[in-house]
């Protein structure tokens, strides 16, 4: 149904009613008939009917009910309300509609407004908006509660607009002005139409409030949580600073509104502003706070808190404050706090044990996670739901153990979930990592209720595969998209508003990869530019991930920048600057800032810190930490840390070094990184003996990966054995293995342009060629002499001149100067290692062409400048 009203509050255009809205009978229904007298009735009945229900026992008092008129007792008009608000409560329809025939047989079906107000709402939360209707339009006299229950029943079938067009209908009526209780409905349906016509109307709901002197608290919190929903949380914080008379469900509102908004240290100084006022703190408070501690892992603050629920009983047995317990301690990597919350909770619903399968399964504890799946099932006898089929699926993709990753999906199947959005994210994420993207593809453009996460999701499964660039293509077509107005009931996704999907935390921080790896800077920078906008460039993660952007798009200056003015910084941050110092050949800097660390280090701490020492040439500084890290900081080295120390000995030409370590790493370590990295040193020092033997390893553990099989060849061809590189390379093709072709982009006027050795279907392809050549004649005159032997095929020396010029890092440096102005530095990517003579070229480049080159290979940067690389030809 459209809506079409601009106006909820103006009076009507005519005095017609509205089209839902029927006139009252000026005459009661044939079926009816004039109630009788009341009689005197023994009060205990009455009362004690109307005392359990407002005890909300409500089964005993419809039992209650029974009992009375078994004995003869008449139910009355007090009577029979009592009955229908405890039929509603269970809700039990057709107890409810016994009640109804019972009070029509004795005249109260429509002539006591008491009895048909009850009715109404009860038919609304039984599930029978049409029979609310007949009920409402047969009153003959409405009141207010009338109007408030009927508007109540629209609201509870998210029937916005017709709840709406209610209330236009009750002003036309001659009576009081609505209440606390019409406003707060009207206030639901108005965050429910979308953030601008919802807005705009939600507005003119509040200025009628302020108009009719409704200051009640009741009425203030209904219109915060209502801005709050349509993204206008600063309107929130407005009516919260002038109410007069604020409850706990205010600052409940206001803190939940923050940390649902990603606001989250703004939930936190709501909730420290609500100690100092005094006011006690309930369940909803703490587990509305606590996903702040979890997002801006404040192990510390969530300790306090959880401290605090501990020192008042019958907190902890609640399952939203467990629940969110668990997901803090667990977010803030203490799964074992996380699993002792969990151990110390008895009557353990679903929701924890979901909290408890997630926390294991973001951690990495994929196979406890699914024992303690298993044991959700088999010892507690619970089902699992659509929220724990969300958290195992991504356990099952992360276990080695579980061979058969897509069996889940058949599970999901039997369990009658495959259209549920949630899972369906899932099974795209899982599908995304086992190499499987056409099927993560199919799953989300047949997806019908498609939400952020559904869209974050996609992105991460595109940089997962390396597709960058349809990464930022899908950014794109996501803020393009119009979310839906209206999901399905009970769906509390934060999606539902109408509009269109904004960018969060999670899809920066997913994305910004994406422009690091094709060198899109530009792009970089307007999402950064976008996060400042959306306050979410103070988020750990998202600072993070630009530190991450910058410095592998060059701008190591701009890292730096941004994480000195990050607020709060973890062990990721300052793991991602050390490994850029590294990368930029800073190794000083490197150790300097890891001496400053204020986080734990942690495993990724050391690789950054051998990658820094390697591409420094700071050998003995690389060896201290490996043979100190145990004893320093408690971390066993593993396979990750033996290769690069392996590589730190193997770049400074310590092969026989670099083999013995190998020799003397622990049996049950992975070695395929240790001799690959031995391999890879071999073939920057032409060690052909030690090449075969690391090539023999690396074979027998990975036959099937390409970049083994070129190594040796590579170095077969650099010894000028052409017949054994020919017969590696024929052993690739048997094999069904593909080397992966050299390829190199730039990013220009917000547009990246991607090239290949050797390929020509580049516009500029021949203006490119052309000017190489004329650059290499230039080159020749200053000294420049072609390295051939970076040439690995059995051709001619012209040849070879010839492919030199076709590598793709060349042709993307022509590119970036030829269509920039001239002292533009030029930024370029490649997804291989940069040969010798190309890095030599572009030494001779940047010289006479007066430009600052950037290139980042697939090891480290190289800035060249005035005929130097920063990395002091050693690389």
């Amino acid at each position: 149904m459209s809506y079409n009203c601009h106006h909820i509050l103006s009076p009507l255009p005519s005095p017609d009613s509205p089209p839902s809205i029927q006139k009252p009978l000026t005459t009661p229904p044939p079926t009816s008939r004039t109630p009788p007298k009341p009689t005197s009735q023994p009060p205990s009945w009455v009362d004690a009917l109307r005392s359990r229900t407002r005890s909300n026992h409500f089964r005993e008092a419809i039992s209650f009910y029974i009992e009375m008129t078994v004995s003869g007792a008449r139910p009355d008009r007090f009577a029979f309300p009592a009955a229908l608000k405890a039929a509603a409560g269970l809700p039990d329809l057709d107890t409810g509609e016994q009640i109804h025939a019972a009070a029509v047989k004795f005249g109260y079906g429509s002539s006591s407004v008491t009895v048909a107000n009850t009715l109404v709402n009860m038919y609304g939360k039984c599930g029978r908006i049409g029979n609310a209707r007949k009920v409402f339009d047969r009153i003959t006299e409405r009141d207010q509660v009338s109007w408030n229950s009927y508007i109540a029943a629209l609201c509870r079938f998210e029937m916005w607009e017709q709840a709406l067009e209610a209330f236009r209908a009750m002003q036309m009526e001659d009576m009081e002005p609505p209440s606390s209780f019409t406003l707060v409905s009207v206030a639901l349906a108005c965050s429910n139409l979308g953030v601008i016509h919802g807005f705009r109307l939600g507005k003119q709901l509040h200025g009628y409030s302020l108009r009719m002197g409704d200051q009640k608290t009741f009425t203030n919190n209904a219109l915060m949580a209502m801005y709050a929903k349509l993204g206008r949380i600063d309107y929130s914080r407005a009516v919260f600073e002038s109410s007069l008379d604020r409850d706990i469900v205010s600052w409940n509102t206001m803190i939940s509104s923050f940390s649902q908004s990603d606001r989250f240290y703004e939930a936190l100084d709501f909730f420290r502003f609500m100690v100092l006022e005094g006011v006690e703190l309930d369940s909803v408070t703490i587990a509305s706070v606590l996903p702040a501690c979890s997002h801006l892992e404040r192990l510390d603050f969530g300790k306090e808190i959880h401290a605090y629920v501990l020192r008042n009983n019958g907190l902890i047995e609640n399952s939203f404050v467990g629940s969110a317990l668990v997901d803090m301690y667990c977010n803030c990597r203490d799964v074992e706090g996380g699993r002792r919350v969990f151990d110390r909770i008895s009557g353990r619903r679903i929701e924890l044990w979901n909290a408890m399968v997630s926390g294991f399964t973001r951690n990495g504890f994929v196979e406890k996670a699914l024992i303690l799946f298993i044991e959700m099932i088999e010892v507690a006898g619970l089902l699992p739901n659509t929220t724990t089929m969300a958290s195992i699926v991504p356990a099952c993709v992360q276990c080695e153990a579980f061979s058969s990753k897509e069996s889940i999906h058949g599970y999901v199947v039997k369990l009658g979930f495959e259209e549920n959005r949630y899972v369906q994210n899932a099974l795209m994420d899982m599908y995304s990592r086992t190499g499987k993207i056409d099927i993560s593809e199919n799953i989300f453009d047949s997806m019908e209720d498609k939400d952020r996460v559904s869209w974050n999701t996609m992105i991460t499964g595109y940089v997962l595969s390396g597709r960058h660039s349809d990464a930022l293509v899908l950014l794109h077509e996501m803020q393009r998209v119009e979310k839906k107005k209206n999901r399905r009931k009970n769906d509390d996704n934060e999606d539902k508003n109408g509009g269109f999907y904004k960018p969060n935390s999670i899809t920066i921080m997913t994305v910004l990869p994406g422009c690091a790896a094709l060198a899109a800077l530009a792009k970089g920078k307007e999402i950064h530019a976008y996060a400042i906008r959306n306050m979410l460039a103070s988020d750990v993660t998202v600072g993070s991930a630009l530190v991450d952007m910058y410095a592998k798009s060059g701008c190591l200056n701009l890292s730096r920048k941004v994480f000195d003015e990050m607020p709060n910084r973890n062990v990721i941050t300052w793991n991602v600057l050390i490994m850029a110092y590294g990368m930029h050949g800073k190794g000083e800097e490197a150790l300097e800032l890891f001496k400053k660390m204020e986080a734990e280090p942690n495993e990724v701490t050391f690789i950054a810190l051998f990658a820094a020492c390697s591409h420094s040439g700071l050998i003995n500084e690389g060896l201290t930490f490996f043979y100190r890290m145990k004893n320093d900081h408690g971390i066993e080295p593993t396979s990750d840390h033996y290769a690069c120390v392996v590589d730190l000995l193997g770049r400074a030409g310590r092969l026989e070094e670099a083999y013995e370590l190998v020799k003397t790493m622990p049996a049950e370590l992975d070695k395929v990184f240790a001799w690959s990295s031995l391999l890879g040193a071999c073939r920057i020092h032409r060690n052909l003996e030690l090449g075969e033997v690391a090539a023999k390893n690396l074979l027998h553990l990975e036959p099937n990966v390409a970049s083994h099989y070129v190594l040796i060849s590579n170095i077969y061809s650099s010894a000028g054995l052409w017949n054994k590189a020919t017969e590696v390379r024929k052993n690739m093709r048997q094999m069904g293995v593909k080397k992966e072709p050299g390829c190199s982009w730039i990013e220009l006027r917000d547009e990246v342009h991607k090239f290949m050795a050797g390929d020509e279907s580049h516009p500029q392809t021949e203006q490119l060629h052309a000017f190489l050549e004329t650059l290499s004649d230039k080159m020749r005159k200053e000294g420049y002499v072609p390295d051939t032997s970076c040439v690995l095929h059995d051709v001619d020396d012209d040849e070879k001149e010839n492919l030199l010029c076709g590598h793709s890092e060349r042709l993307a440096i022509a590119f970036g100067i030829l269509n920039t102005a001239p002292g533009t530095t030029v930024r370029v990517a490649k997804n291989l290692r940069v040969c010798n003579d190309c890095h030599v070229a572009t030494k001779y480049i940047s010289k006479i062409m007066e430009r600052e080159i950037i290139v980042r290979d697939v090891k480290r940067f190289h800035h060249f400048k005035e005929g130097t690389c920063s990395c002091g030809d050693y690389w």
